[in-house]
């Protein structure tokens, strides 16, 4: 367990700086774009409706974790205004010849819907992951997909996070 979770404390600046660079970072800038303004409960709804479009992208059975999204700052902005959310969650389909099929059509799927590959291949670990990260400009979010093939059970993680958005005037971000 510990080795599980060095291994992802260790990936998730990568992941995140992976998902948040290419179209998802303003032009000439290595910050964060802004996703405009919103309180975390719309923009957490919103990111649960994107993830729910990636899910049905998918296209094979399957079931996934019960995850929600998170509030989580944005570096080098008030965290009392500002922040992002993240949604993590996992898929895992009915059977493990099908995450094959399942990441194929993520990769097909994914750019008809507004969204841009930015990178896809095998990973750098022992397991060799496929993983497939993409941007979606007009909502200003990133996905991150890896298909842990030799995981058991066989799963594709996704990591969903979007840009910064502000509070309104006279609001705080609220924590969840």
């Amino acid at each position: 367990m510990k080795t599980r979770l060095s291994a992802c404390a260790l990936a998730l600046p990568l992941v995140l700086t992976t998902i948040t660079g290419c179209g998802m970072t303003e032009k000439d800038s290595d910050t964060t774009p802004s996703a405009g303004t919103s309180t975390t409960r719309d923009a957490s709804d919103a990111m649960e409706r994107l993830s729910s479009g990636i899910y049905d992208l998918i296209g094979v059975r399957g079931k996934t974790s019960d995850s929600r999204p998170f509030v989580a700052e944005c570096t080098g902005k008030d965290t009392k205004t500002h922040f992002r959310i993240f949604h993590w969650w996992s898929f895992y389909p009915a059977s493990a010849k099908d995450l094959d099929v399942a990441m194929e059509r993520l990769k097909t799927e994914l750019p008809k819907h507004g969204w841009k590959i930015v990178t896809y291949g095998p990973d750098t670990s022992k397991n060799r992951n496929i993983n497939l990260t993409a941007d979606n400009d007009q909502h200003k979010a990133g996905v991150n997909i890896v298909q842990r093939a030799k995981n058991d059970p066989p799963k594709l993680s996704l990591h969903v996070v979007s840009g910064c958005y502000k509070v309104p005037d006279g609001q705080e971000v609220e924590r969840f």
